[in-house]
């Protein structure tokens, strides 16, 4: 790697890119992202090394009551299943990009095979319990649970980043997860319940009206303890989900590693909002992929300040939109190492080329 001598890193790496054979700021989005991963890895000579797609799966105990959901909580673990043989979008488009592919059952309430590991991904067990508690009757978890969540979360990136990983996808899977991420977003933007709250896998109109109402109840009955700790894993606790609290835990620890992070969708950046309160420098990692066709994913990223790289309308999740941003992000570091610049092309450095 290149090292920087007298001029400061950004001088340097802003040096380097503007002189490229390119007009300067030509390739536009991507001389930014070259620039913010140079700067994280603290090099102007950036690497991106065995990226992977990690997601992490889990139940919520509100699905049993179908209110907030049209599918059943068993299509947790059967999605977990064809993740493992190939069958989803992320197997899809992994396979496309050259991406690996970690499944975490952070809390399905199923028991898998020790050899369920397929030929399309790999699954990791942290289990927790079960799915979560009920969250319209008391809190998701105990304090102890999701603690424990979020330093098994911590532990699957860290055992990534031994075997070399320096760029991750964030990705999820749960029944029930958008109502989780929905009441996260409305404690900690302040924008209200209604606002927050989509349609989720596609609930009807009786269904969305349902859906809200019982969301709102949920955020009444928790916001006196929330109000009274003020912290976000007392938001995490009360109304979050086991793979909520282990992507809050991956965020925090592939952060404090220097990895590149590709943020997908509506759950996982209200898993980034909890992480970025409990650790703001978080944000310096991350790379947003697209803005989400679920409802609340855009005022999400406005609180955040976020631009993200695509807007295809996807709101599969699933890590699906940080694999469909992965090539940007490769191109990005691509031109700043193999691009050659004015002197070496002997190209001439004026206007417009």
């Amino acid at each position: 790697m290149q090292t920087t001598t007298s001029l400061t890193l950004r001088q340097a790496l802003q040096h380097r890119i503007d002189n490229k054979t390119k007009p300067l700021g030509a390739l536009g989005r991507l001389e930014d992202i070259a620039m913010q991963i140079g700067l994280l890895q603290g090099t102007t000579d950036p690497q991106l090394v065995r990226p992977h797609i990690v997601v992490f799966a889990g139940d919520h105990g509100i699905a049993g009551t179908g209110l907030v959901n049209p599918y059943p909580q068993a299509v947790t673990a059967q999605m977990v299943l064809n993740f493992l043989s190939g069958g989803a979008a992320i197997n899809v488009f992994c396979h496309q990009q050259h991406l690996g592919l970690i499944v975490v059952d952070a809390g399905v309430n199923f028991d898998f095979e020790t050899n369920s590991n397929g030929f399309a991904g790999k699954l990791v067990s942290k289990k927790i319990g079960y799915g979560t508690r009920n969250y319209i009757e008391t809190a998701a978890m105990t304090s102890e649970e999701t603690h424990a969540a979020i330093e098994a979360g911590k532990q699957v990136i860290a055992d990534l980043a031994a075997e070399g990983c320096n760029c991750i996808g964030l990705g999820e899977m749960g029944i029930g997860n958008t109502s989780s991420a929905a009441l996260i977003m409305s404690y900690i933007t302040g924008i209200p319940v209604d606002e927050c709250t989509g349609r989720g896998t596609g609930v009807n109109d009786e269904q969305f009206k349902r859906k809200k109402e019982t969301l709102q109840q949920a955020f009444s009955l928790h916001l006196p303890a929330i109000t009274a700790s003020q912290s976000p894993l007392t938001i995490l606790q009360h109304v979050g989900g086991y793979e909520i609290a282990m992507l809050t835990g991956a965020y925090l620890k592939a952060a404090e590693l220097k990895m590149v992070i590709l943020v997908d969708g509506f759950i996982t950046t209200a898993a980034l909002l909890l992480a970025r309160s409990m650790d703001s420098r978080v944000m310096d990692s991350c790379i947003f992929s697209h803005c989400s066709g679920e409802n609340g994913h855009a005022k999400m990223l406005e609180y955040l300040g976020a631009e993200p790289l695509l807007q295809l309308g996807m709101r599969l999740g699933e890590g699906t939109g940080a694999a469909m941003a992965w090539p940007l992000v490769q191109s990005a570091v691509n031109f700043l190492r193999e691009m050659a610049d004015f002197e070496s092309a002997g190209v001439s450095k004026g206007g417009d080329i």
